[in-house]
């Protein structure tokens, strides 16, 4: 899962990607209204944290910009704003969710997840497939209520299967929301995880077709 971080301030960026690389995210920031409204144009992103108060472009309309281009990702915004008429603002340019400056890392965290899930369809915080359960407000994946270990990729490239189960999810678009975009992939690295997933697991969900990608779905035999 891939997060957009516009903010201008260099030491809270900084705390935001922290925190969103802590809990599993692969995270792109920009400081500039500019430069946020081109990323979420041209990148494909599971959600973004937009501040208002930026330097070249505002907020609101790097939001009614994404809009108006039909980007779709659900948008936390943040800003030191507190006045209803400006969060008022914020949700008629199309923003999902509106924290005021100051706040805890961890309820960011916690909204971003919650607003990914809810964008992919699944009203509990609990995904399951199967046996398989991945609690989205931990970052934790169990099999039959056993902790499964997984490193950071690998947790990312499950957790997109899991919130898009059932369909084909390719390879393109994988690289696209499991990576940061400075990053530059080999060929088979995708396979490698993958199959490396599947033994951690020990459980048939994931399947590969050829020339495709990837789906997940529950084991035939689950009931």
């Amino acid at each position: 899962m891939k997060v957009l971080v516009v903010e201008d301030e260099p030491q809270l960026t900084l705390r935001l990607q922290q925190s969103l690389e802590a809990a599993g995210f692969a995270v792109d920031c920009a400081y500039d209204g500019e430069e946020g409204f081109y990323l979420g144009e041209t990148e494909s992103y599971d959600a973004a944290v937009l501040d208002l108060g930026l330097p070249k472009l505002d907020g609101i309309s790097v939001l009614g910009r994404w809009r108006d281009a039909r980007r779709t990702m659900p948008v936390l915004v943040l800003t030191a704003r507190n006045r209803w008429s400006e969060k008022s603002a914020a949700f008629a340019a199309g923003a999902d969710d509106y924290v005021t400056k100051p706040f805890e890392m961890e309820e960011v965290v916690t909204r971003v997840r919650a607003l990914i899930r809810r964008a992919a369809g699944h009203s509990s915080p609990e995904i399951r497939c199967g046996p398989l359960r991945l609690d989205t407000l931990a970052g934790k994946v169990s099999l039959d209520g056993i902790p499964v270990h997984l490193t950071a990729q690998e947790f990312r490239i499950l957790s997109y299967l899991a919130h898009h189960q059932g369909r084909v999810v390719g390879r393109g678009e994988l690289v696209e929301h499991v990576y940061d975009r400075n990053a530059d992939p080999d060929s088979n690295v995708l396979d490698v995880l993958v199959a490396r997933i599947r033994r951690k697991l020990k459980l048939d969900i994931i399947h590969t077709l050829r020339g495709q990608g990837w789906r997940m779905e529950p084991p035939s035999d689950a009931g």
